[in-house]
């Protein structure tokens, strides 16, 4: 087999590896694992993202529904994830494969230092030869339970580790061009290089019978994409389906990379923590940042959103709410208000002090299509 290749994430939700029952698929797993083996033997390093805690623990606690509130779901998840957890040691084991667990919540990737330990730590587990086996920490986590999170968070991990490949395995075929429940001659779209307004929008309508959706899918590209990762999302239970993308063939549908996707730093500052506020500017400032990549100077600045602190990262926007930037900032939202519409040289004399000439300095700021576009 040719290997395009050199590491690639995974990533197979809920209703992908249940049967019919909605139980855990054993049978599927070992179809899983063996095609993850078939790719790891030419020397891929390899990484799975997976659902199905909360579904593990549904069976084994023999609920009759999926629980509705969080504590419930927290119970299950924390019977779920040993179990599931147990399951993939004994399937790898068979094709003499170590795995290693590793619970990460968006949270994780929103402090940079834990972000840079879990991404050591998947990095050392590959030196070793060992398959991370990555989901989400439900046990604990309140806004990771919700739809669709696991394709973030896979798209998350592969930037973050500087993936090739990011596979979503679906029980959809790919993006479709319309609604395949409402459209007989829908198509799969076999390549995206630009998610634009008409991609969004198809993506809105066509949810799969998943916990995600296909929305949540692009969402995903866009990360992956920005990153310079490769994402295909196909059928999982497609036959050789792993393989067969590994090896370069057309499978599902396609996200390229950006031609110049972003450094390590500014992937985590476009996609790693969440924003703790935001300022507006005027047009003249959105201008100077969008076309001549300059830094965002008080002068600029219109008016402020939430309560920030120096060091967060915020988010950039124009008058009419749009955000085109985000990036450290190097003053509070006090003080920002305080010097908004200000020259540079006003600063210390209104402050008292001037620790910097920019709100936010243009090598911390990530800008155009990576959050929104210019």
């Amino acid at each position: 087999m040719s290997k395009k290749y050199k590491r690639i994430v995974i990533k197979v939700g809920t209703s992908t590896l249940t049967n019919e029952q909605g139980m855990i698929d054993r049978a599927y797993l070992e179809s899983l694992v063996s095609q993850i083996a078939d790719v790891k033997s030419g020397g891929t390093d390899e990484l799975l993202v997976t659902s199905g805690a909360i579904r593990a623990g549904i069976e084994r606690m023999g609920l009759a529904e999926r629980p509705k509130t969080i504590p419930e779901k927290q119970a299950a998840a924390a019977v779920g994830q040993g179990l599931l957890m147990q399951v993939y040691s004994e399937i790898f084991e068979r094709h003499d494969i170590t795995t290693g667990q590793v619970l990460l919540t968006r949270e994780d990737f929103g402090d940079r230092r834990r972000y840079l330990n879990a991404r050591n730590t998947m990095l050392t587990l590959f030196r070793h030869g060992v398959v991370p086996v990555v989901n989400e920490n439900d046990t604990v986590a309140v806004d990771e339970i919700r739809v669709g999170d696991n394709d973030n968070l896979a798209a998350l991990v592969a930037s973050s580790l500087e993936a090739d490949l990011l596979i979503i395995l679906s029980d959809v075929a790919g993006l479709y061009d319309a609604d395949p429940a409402k459209s007989p001659h829908a198509r799969v779209i076999p390549v995206v290089a630009q998610i634009d307004d008409r991609i969004r929008s198809i993506a809105g309508d066509a949810r799969d019978s998943g916990t995600g959706g296909m929305r949540t899918k692009i969402e995903a590209a866009e990360i992956a994409m920005s990153c310079g990762v490769t994402m295909v999302v196909a059928d999982g239970r497609r036959p050789n389906v792993i393989p067969d993308i590994a090896a370069g063939k057309q499978v599902g549908t396609m996200f390229l990379p950006k031609t110049e996707p972003l450094c390590g730093r500014k992937r985590w500052i476009a996609f790693g923590a969440p924003a703790r506020g935001g300022i507006v500017v005027n047009d003249g400032a959105k201008k100077m940042i969008c076309e001549r990549g300059k830094s965002l100077l008080a002068v600029g600045v219109t008016d402020v959103k939430g309560d920030f602190a120096s060091g967060d990262i915020v988010n950039v926007l124009d008058r009419q709410g749009n955000q085109f930037a985000r990036g450290f900032v190097n003053y509070s939202a006090s003080e920002v208000e305080r010097i908004e519409g200000k020259r540079s040289s006003e600063i210390e004399g209104i402050l008292g002090y001037k620790d910097f000439d920019e709100v936010i300095h243009r090598d911390n700021m990530v800008l155009g299509d990576s959050v929104a576009g210019c």
